[in-house]
């Protein structure tokens, strides 16, 4: 369980991360380029954290989708980018196959069993 709290830590950090990219305009802006740094270091850090446990596959693919799907919607949010037909049904896609990655983990560890 303690995986996977650290798991959400690491998607949590790393659409800060990519939130402060946004806002420091290219490494312009001293604090949100410090956020950067912070915010991918935190990720990165608790990414490991929950490799312990979680298979590398699950953990990386869950980590990567929900970090791109959660940065998108921040981007959508914050600042008032487009939300399209394609974008959407791309978000979806993105949940849609980690739900499956994980299914399909769960059902090859019941037929190894």
């Amino acid at each position: 369980m303690r995986s996977f709290i650290y798991l959400g830590l690491a998607i949590a950090f790393e659409a800060f991360g990519s939130t402060m990219l946004k806002i420091s305009a290219g490494f312009t802006i001293l604090w949100p380029s410090i956020g950067v740094a912070v915010g991918f270091l935190a990720s990165f850090a608790f990414l490991s954290l929950s490799l312990k446990t979680i298979p590398l596959s699950t953990a990386y693919a869950t980590w990567a989708g929900v970090g791109t799907a959660l940065t998108a919607l921040i981007g959508v949010v914050v600042f008032q980018e487009s939300l399209g037909f394609l974008k959407a049904v791309a978000l979806v896609l993105i949940i849609a196959g980690i739900v499956i990655l994980n299914k399909a983990k769960g059902k090859a560890a019941a037929a190894v069993s």
